[in-house]
């Protein structure tokens, strides 16, 4: 059981991108600290792409520039995928973030050097891109990223936000991009900041 299960092909371009196909299923197994909605578990790496994914298509209409949803979608895609060897670092871990970079630079030399290298290097790009947040479609799909957690923390009577301890300015920064890209969608953003302070899921 497991890759060393993989029958050959004869076809070195195709066995690379069907082992490929199989080593990015391990994202199921890189658990994440948000709750699911249904507050039965957390939801894990490729659970979260997907759904962030699927967002993408939907909140394209409020952004401040034209974005291309369909690389945005891709971005969203491949933006942890080197969290299978890198690990997820919650966005309010002072410590693990101080590291993150480089862990995740090492982890992309490894992943995407996997599959036939035109296609590893447009991946690369994809990834590098969403990390830099310079492009519209990159900081589109960086909204995804943070409303997506946000949401679920909403909808969880802010559960990893009591959990870690997280202070309202330290949402709001990582909820900046929304701010700048989309301002209509950050206006619900901050009345749910609101109740959470009142409710007591964040610190003021």
């Amino acid at each position: 059981m497991g890759i060393e299960s993989f029958l050959r092909s004869g076809n070195a371009r195709l066995d690379s991108q069907l082992l490929f196909s199989a080593e990015i299923d391990r994202m199921a197994g890189i658990v994440r600290r948000t709750m699911h909605v249904d507050g039965s578990r957390r939801e894990n790496d490729a659970e979260h792409s997907w759904h962030i994914a699927l967002m993408a298509t939907l909140f394209a209409e409020y952004a401040v520039e034209k974005v291309d949803v369909s690389r945005a979608v891709e971005m969203c895609l491949v933006h942890d995928l080197v969290e299978i060897y890198a690990g997820d670092t919650f966005a309010y871990d002072e410590k693990g973030n101080e590291t993150k970079a480089e862990r995740e630079r090492l982890a992309a030399d490894k992943i995407f050097s996997m599959v036939p290298p035109e296609q590893g290097a447009r991946m690369r790009a994809l990834w590098e891109e969403f990390d830099a947040r310079k492009s519209a479609d990159a900081k589109y799909a960086a909204c995804m990223d943070s409303l997506q957690p946000l949401l679920h923390n909403t909808l969880t009577f802010g559960f990893t936000w009591k959990e870690s301890g997280t202070k309202r300015a330290a949402v709001e920064k990582r909820m900046a991009v929304i701010r700048d890209f989309l301002p209509e969608v950050y206006s619900w953003v901050e009345a749910n900041l609101d109740r959470a302070v009142r409710e007591g899921w964040l610190s003021a």
